[in-house]
């Protein structure tokens, strides 16, 4: 399957997933090919279908106060925090050619973002039954999707130089016992989410398009 590739820059929450919801339809009825959409987000939670309120450990009104918007979406998974330096990829793709398979659409994600990291000089893994992307027990990619008619939506949120302090404010996906980190902490240098964003595309296109 080929793709083609939009970056959208810096993109509110609400308006990126409108984005989604008419590719999403364009994708469906053929009239768009594939689309990886990569993007950050300006500070926000997003609540996702599996969210429990006691993962945000203050009032909505702290976070705004905070200037952190506060989402409900529709994606898979519970609380996570957006925010600029996060590298987000929402793949609108059809999951035809990986057999319709939602277990296997997510380890192959996973695993651009294992590929990804591993280029920039960075081990990381998988760490059932979390899903995600992990180095050793602080997770570096968050992931939440959803699937309509068999065409995705939503996707993966890469820390790559991103402030990591709003996620001591929630319980990231609802999970206590692990930190969080980013490229930038791992490597001990800037790791700028343009510099990434090629790399994960690469990956992306070797998984969904193997030679």
């Amino acid at each position: 399957m080929t793709f083609q590739v939009q970056d959208l820059g810096t993109v509110p929450y609400d308006q990126a997933l409108s984005i989604q919801e008419q590719l999403h339809s364009e994708v469906l009825s053929g009239e768009t090919e594939p689309t990886l959409l990569l993007l950050e987000h300006p500070p926000v939670l997003t609540l996702g279908a599996n969210f429990h309120a006691e993962n945000l450990h203050h009032p909505v009104e702290e976070y705004e106060k905070r200037g952190i918007q506060v989402f409900k979406s529709d994606r898979g998974g519970d609380v996570t925090y957006h925010g600029p330096g996060q590298l987000v990829a929402y793949p609108i793709f059809p999951l035809d050619f990986i057999g319709r398979d939602l277990h296997a659409w997510l380890r192959l994600l996973e695993e651009a973002v294992i590929s990804t990291v591993f280029e920039l000089g960075v081990g990381a893994r998988r760490f059932p039954p979390n899903t995600g992307v992990w180095v050793e027990d602080r997770k570096i990619c968050a992931m939440g999707i959803k699937v309509k008619r068999w065409v995705s939506m939503h996707g993966l949120a890469l820390n790559c130089d991103a402030d990591l302090s709003p996620f001591l404010w929630i319980t990231p996906c609802g999970i206590a016992d692990y930190g969080v980190t980013s490229l930038t902490a791992e490597v001990g240098q800037r790791v700028p989410v343009n510099e990434v964003k090629p790399i994960l595309t690469e990956a992306l296109r070797g998984l969904v398009s193997p030679s």
